[in-house]
């Protein structure tokens, strides 16, 4: 005979006769958070270290590593090229409203282990209770020069320019708690590191007379090699002022290799400045993710950041984790990384039957290749997170009609890849234990950060 037991009884009961729900349950906190492992709590996501590795910090105190899905969205991932949009009427023939589709899609991706909604994710899954991060694109809030690949920098007009766009993004955001925080860019020319043309040294020659970015190059050039002869030795030229310089052909000329490394760490210098303090007027608290590097960070780049950046930011490409890579920025940086955009194509068509024609990957693959990557990447101590490449497979046909096979968890149809998802949800709950090679272990010491 069954006897009565009290609420606390029965919970425990329920524990039982469930293997590890309540154990899962109580593994993260709201935000996704390690519960038991706790940091001084601040309200906001910070970066801190222990236990032989960085960490994030949730605005409750426990670590955290946030694990993203970047392009959480409704919208085709290039509304120029992309002329139709399969996903979103699928999506809201399934839902019916953006809101129902953001509320199920949140929902899903906790379920699948995933704590952070990453670039390009729609603001309609903000405020649905999960972290979320938000792109600046400050290199975007002024029209470039003809010819130019990258901003003037130094005009007054675009600091006032990233000022603006700043407060206007970032002031309503500031008392987030569910923020991250902000990439102050995609990925940026910073053009090349070699001798030659396409280098920001060789752009910003080229700027009008007057423009501030040609002037600050040439007060650069003037106090590092002193005088135009030293410079014409040097560059081969024959100058007879620094305001002749760019200015008029020099057969055999050359800009040495190191003048272009230290410009380009000038610039990053001044474009990393103005966007921090741009965000800090408005918000004093949130992450700076800095740009969102595509696989190359270039070295005068990442000694510019100082103290502008929290953590850095670098997308990657291919089956492994960039590993020599990140640990080269953590060596020039001394800063925590998050890798972003990894991610492996499902070349199989997205939305047909199972045993329909198919070439290359399997879903079971990619299955086994986020497995892999993300083990191999958090045994790196600077990693404090890892954010998949594309919510939804891209709308792209191939010869017979079908929508080829993308980077997304989900088809265009809204229909999950089954075993990357189970491989995704599998890992991610288990990213605590991986990150530390054990399971952690309780702790209420606080790191006075």
């Amino acid at each position: 005979m069954l006897r009565k037991v009290g609420l606390v009884g029965g919970l425990v009961l329920l524990a039982c006769l469930v293997p590890g729900a309540a154990q899962v349950a109580d593994e993260f906190d709201e935000y996704g958070g390690r519960v038991g492992v706790r940091r001084a709590a601040t309200g906001f996501f910070r970066t801190t270290r222990g236990e032989g590795r960085w960490w994030l910090v949730d605005p409750s105190g426990s670590v955290f590593i946030s694990v993203g899905v970047n392009r959480v969205s409704l919208r085709p991932r290039d509304p120029r090229k992309e002329k139709e949009s399969p996903y979103r009427e699928a999506a809201l023939e399934k839902y019916r409203t953006e809101g129902e589709w953001s509320r199920a899609a949140v929902e899903r991706l906790r379920g699948w282990g995933f704590n952070t909604l990453g670039a390009g994710s729609e603001g309609a899954t903000w405020g649905r209770g999960m972290p979320y991060t938000v792109g600046l694109k400050c290199t975007s809030v002024v029209p470039l020069g003809e010819g130019c690949e990258f901003p003037d920098v130094y005009d007054p007009a675009y600091e006032r320019a990233v000022r603006r766009h700043a407060s206007r993004v970032c002031r309503s955001q500031a008392s987030d708690r569910w923020l991250v925080g902000y990439f102050t860019d995609d990925d940026v020319g910073w053009g090349s590191a070699e001798e030659g043309a396409g280098s920001l040294l060789a752009e910003f020659l080229g700027l009008d007379d007057e423009a501030p970015g040609r002037r600050a190059l040439l007060t650069f050039l003037a106090l590092r090699h002193l005088n135009i002869g030293e410079l014409n030795e040097v560059w081969g030229t024959e100058y007879a002022s620094f305001e002749e310089v760019g200015r008029t052909p020099q057969v055999g000329s050359h800009i040495p290799r190191d003048d272009v490394a230290a410009f380009q760490r000038e610039v990053a210098g001044r474009y990393f400045q103005v966007a921090h303090d741009a965000i800090r007027a408005v918000d004093a608290y949130h992450l700076i993710l800095g740009p969102q590097f595509d696989g190359e960070a270039p070295g005068a780049v990442l000694r510019a950041m100082g103290e502008y950046v929290d953590v850095v930011s670098l997308g990657c490409q291919g089956t492994r984790p960039p590993a020599e890579q990140v640990r080269e920025i953590y060596r020039v940086t001394q800063l925590p990384v998050l890798v972003l955009r990894f991610g492996f194509r499902a070349t199989e068509p997205s939305g047909v039957a199972e045993g329909e024609e198919a070439a290359g990957a399997t879903r079971e693959e990619r299955a086994e290749l986020y497995e892999q990557f993300v083990r191999d990447l958090l045994a790196l101590p600077m990693v404090v997170g890892y954010h998949w490449v594309d919510h939804t497979d891209e709308a792209v046909r191939d010869a017979r009609g079908r929508y080829v096979g993308g980077f997304g968890l989900v088809n265009v149809r809204d229909e999950p890849y089954g075993p990357l998802v189970a491989a995704a949800r599998r890992v991610n709950r288990d990213v605590y234990r991986l990150a530390t090679g054990k399971a952690a272990s309780p702790s209420g010491a606080e790191d006075g950060g």
